[in-house]
């Protein structure tokens, strides 16, 4: 009987997951709440430090108190520790320390790795580790060191270094979190190169993922990369450009945003503005001054978010990469969905539309639900909070601060399951899928 019930009882990989993020939270949740996270020396609320430290761990960036102003660096630095643990992932985290102690790495542990790190196979996996702690550690100190170059001059040597390598981690993890104060963001930096390419680079390098950075370092051309890496590429320079284009098209003339800025600040912000809502949360205009048409646009790009086995969240570039691909297979009549001379199986097609569905189902709830609690703010204001959340990009155009209690159970509920994958969350609390053996005859229904 005890064998039985450990049988029964034993976690699964996607379980051991989906607790393990929460675990961290409530941790870093606990240290928030501490007087000495605060600058005024008082204790926090726990259902705001809670907030904070999910958006924290799930690299979302949406806040209720401001970052630069509510906490001391203390607090800011267990932020920033929380940062780089949701960006990367516990476990990575958690087989670092295993193999710092020089403990053998299980097959279960393992293939708990696997599923965190969203890989095709075990083999390599604890290697792989310590290539994306090393590249992490490496893009994130060269990230510090151009940040610093414009940090240094103007906030003196300590406060500057601390402000680049937060500014670092926290663009590299698609995190959005600032420290400048007032809830500014990068607006202030909006015509500084130096800082807006650099964000736009490390949020970039973190959204595109591990596997597709270690196909580039090991392949010597493209063409000899996965068909992931190749989909990944191709959906993020798509996106990225055709979205670049359109946000100037939308803000061009916009005197709430980039209007009244030269041509090369007004593309180098359209581009940022294209860049930051793949889950990265940092703006450099103002967002609730922008266009409906450039509102749209963000919540468009913010729920497709970055790429598989990155620091990014949303459905994924690959996920609406093979939506467009059945779709376009589907209408010249191909049985199978196919790009790159290679097609997709069945499965991957069915897992794409259903992530596709939870997604947008639970975004449409949440909206629903804050339409209810959160009396007096547009449908805009509450849509855009809510996709914001789910993809983990944590731009708001100023909802968030005047969230209610319930407002803000929603938002945390949604950004854990944004960063958690809800496919990751279903598969976490149903039972392993069961072959019957049987097929039922082929039945009709008339569609469309």
């Amino acid at each position: 009987m005890k064998k039985k019930f450990k049988r029964n009882f034993k976690l699964k990989g996607v379980q051991i997951l989906a607790l393990g993020f929460i675990l961290v939270i409530l941790v870093g949740a606990l240290i928030l709440t501490l007087p000495i996270s605060t600058t005024s020396g008082e204790s926090t609320n726990f259902l705001d430090a809670l907030f904070t430290a999910t958006s924290a761990v799930c690299v979302t960036g949406l806040i209720v108190v401001d970052t630069g102003t509510y906490w001391n660096m203390f607090g800011q630095t267990v932020i920033m520790i929380l940062i780089e643990i949701g960006g990367l992932g516990f476990m990575s985290f958690t087989t670092l320390i295993a193999i710092i102690l020089g403990k053998k790495i299980t097959l279960r542990e393992r293939l708990i790795l696997q599923d965190a790190m969203n890989t095709f196979n075990i083999q390599g996996l604890v290697k792989m580790v310590k290539y994306v702690l090393m590249f992490t550690v490496s893009v994130q100190f060269f990230g510090a060191l151009l940040f610093s170059t414009q940090f240094v001059p103007e906030y003196g040597l300590g406060r500057g270094m601390f402000y680049s390598i937060f500014h670092s981690i926290s663009a590299f993890c698609n995190a959005g979190f600032d420290i400048f104060g007032n809830f500014s963001s990068l607006t202030s930096y909006n015509s500084n190169a130096v800082v807006i390419l650099v964000a736009s680079a490390l949020i970039i390098i973190g959204g595109l993922g591990f596997t597709v950075w270690s196909e580039l370092y090991s392949s010597k051309s493209l063409k000899k990369v996965s068909l992931h890496s190749k989909m990944v590429i191709l959906m993020t320079t798509v996106l990225v450009l055709g979205g670049t284009v359109l946000m100037f098209l939308f803000e061009n003339k916009n005197v709430n945003t980039i209007a009244d800025m030269s041509f090369i600040d007004k593309v180098m912000n359209s581009f940022f503005a294209s860049v930051t809502p793949r889950t990265a949360g940092f703006n450099s205009i103002p967002t609730d001054g922008m266009t409906t048409a450039g509102q749209f646009l963000t919540i468009i790009l913010m729920f497709i978010g970055g790429s598989p086995g990155s620091t990014a969240g949303g459905i994924k570039t690959t996920t609406i990469g093979i939506l467009i691909v059945t779709i376009v297979c589907v209408i010249k009549g191909r049985e199978d969905a196919e790009v790159f001379k290679r097609r997709f199986s069945k499965e991957l097609v069915y897992r794409a539309f259903t992530l596709i569905f939870i997604g947008l189902s639970l975004v449409i709830v949440v909206t629903m639900l804050l339409s209810y609690t959160e009396k007096g703010a547009s449908f805009m204001a509450l849509f855009y909070e809510a996709v914001s959340a789910f993809g983990t990009a944590g731009l708001t155009l100023g909802l968030t601060s005047e969230l209610s209690n319930i407002g803000k159970v929603l938002i945390i509920f949604l950004m854990y399951l944004g960063r958690v994958g809800p496919l990751t969350v279903v598969l976490s609390i149903t039972r392993k899928r069961i072959n019957s053996g049987i097929k039922y005859p082929e039945g009709k229904i008339l569609i469309g």
